[in-house]
């Protein structure tokens, strides 16, 4: 073999090296990007199932204190913003709005014994306190997702790929507004 076929074969070597190396990048950038999406998809899954709860625990609390209409009016525009959210910042500080509006409505249970011995609300309370532990799970699952994608996005040699194919960072799901970090105030 002469010296041109060796460096000729070395160069196309490299080639294939190099076309296959961006595959492999593609295909991860492609995974980590499903992976974020369907981490978003289990939150929403589980977002469907507590709104779907929030009425019924509500109808139960309201047979026992009718007269706390401002909080049933709170609970149901805070479920509302829930379900209304466009995008993870948006639902984000909606499911914030509704965590509030909920710890007070539970804290006005507190005032009612006879609502408190109630077997319907409370399997409703503690079927309500399992899917805030799987929202949370899935919430901390999806921000993991989130910060992979947005690693391997703007990692060298990945970024000039992800650049190329167009794909985007994640959105951490977050509170935004310091407002929302501070306790919850709850007044009767």
């Amino acid at each position: 073999m002469s010296g041109i076929m060796i460096i000729v074969f070395i160069v196309l070597g490299g080639v294939i090296l190099l076309f296959l190396a961006g595959v492999s990048i593609y295909n991860s950038l492609v995974t980590k990007k499903n992976l974020m999406e369907e981490g978003w998809s289990s939150i929403d899954v589980f977002l469907k199932k507590r709104n779907d709860l929030i009425p019924n625990l509500m109808e139960t609390v309201k047979g026992y204190a009718s007269h706390e209409k401002e909080l049933f009016e709170n609970v149901t525009a805070s479920r509302n913003l829930v379900q209304n959210a466009n995008n993870v910042s948006d639902q984000g500080n909606a499911e914030n709005a509704l965590k509030n509006s909920m710890m007070n409505l539970f804290a006005i249970a507190e005032n009612y014994p006879e609502l408190k011995a109630n077997q319907n609300f409370i399997e409703m309370q503690n079927e309500l306190s399992a899917i805030e532990e799987e929202i949370e799970m899935a919430r901390r699952y999806y921000n993991g997702t989130v910060k992979e994608n947005n690693i391997a996005i703007e990692s060298f040699p990945s970024n000039i790929i992800s650049n190329m194919f167009n794909f985007d960072k994640g959105t951490f799901f977050e509170i935004k507004e310091t407002s929302q970090r501070e306790p919850t105030k709850v007044s009767f």
